[in-house]
């Protein structure tokens, strides 16, 4: 359970998708507002201790381990464990955000782990009330549900989760936006960043 006043936590991007409404390109490399979407989500987790980008290897500004699930496009579970078990050092509590998300920021983060105290962690929900792909979670609790290391690949993300406690946190503004399609990039990309 996430306690109040916990400052160290450790982030894992989920970039290793095959991204087929966009024809296969590289989400973490796609450009909105003159900037890649990686680089959108590593501002997003600034305040992380460690970050670990669960795909392929692309230039950045800021230290990160790339990893590749095995094997490749295993599915956000499969993505969600490979980056967790990359990390090197044990965290709290773990942040995991889709990289298509360009809207984020630190201050949505800030404001899911308020809402998680007392919880197993939160996570971002669009103005219907879907759950997104932006998800605060306990550590522990989370190596508790995790499966099988057998089971991990096409293994659905909202199942496994299903046992633990996550607050829900209704996104604000554009906050949960993706980019699904070059449609979703042309209408976000004629907004103007905040």
């Amino acid at each position: 359970m996430i306690e109040p006043g916990l400052t160290s936590f450790a982030a894992i991007v989920l970039a290793g998708g095959q991204a087929t409404r966009l024809g296969g390109a590289d989400k973490a490399t796609i450009e909105i507002h003159g900037r890649s979407l990686l680089e959108h989500t590593l501002d997003a987790v600034i305040d992380a201790a460690e970050v670990v980008v669960v795909g392929q290897h692309v230039p950045t500004d800021r230290p990160v381990t790339f990893v590749v699930e095995d094997p490749q496009y295993g599915g956000p579970v499969a993505g969600l464990l490979t980056g967790r078990d990359a990390l090197l050092r044990a965290f709290p509590w773990v942040v995991v955000l889709a990289v298509d998300m360009p809207f984020l920021t630190a201050a949505t983060l800030r404001r899911m782990h308020d809402a998680a105290v007392g919880h197993d962690g939160a996570v971002l929900a669009d103005p219907e009330g879907r759950r997104q792909l932006a998800f605060l979670v306990d550590t522990d609790r989370l190596d508790q549900v995790r499966p099988d290391r057998e089971a991990q690949h096409g293994h659905p993300l909202w199942p496994m989760l299903e046992p633990l406690d996550l607050v829900v946190v209704p996104a604000l503004a554009r906050e949960h936006r993706d980019i699904d399609t070059w449609t979703d990039l042309r209408d976000l990309g004629d907004d103007e960043p905040d």
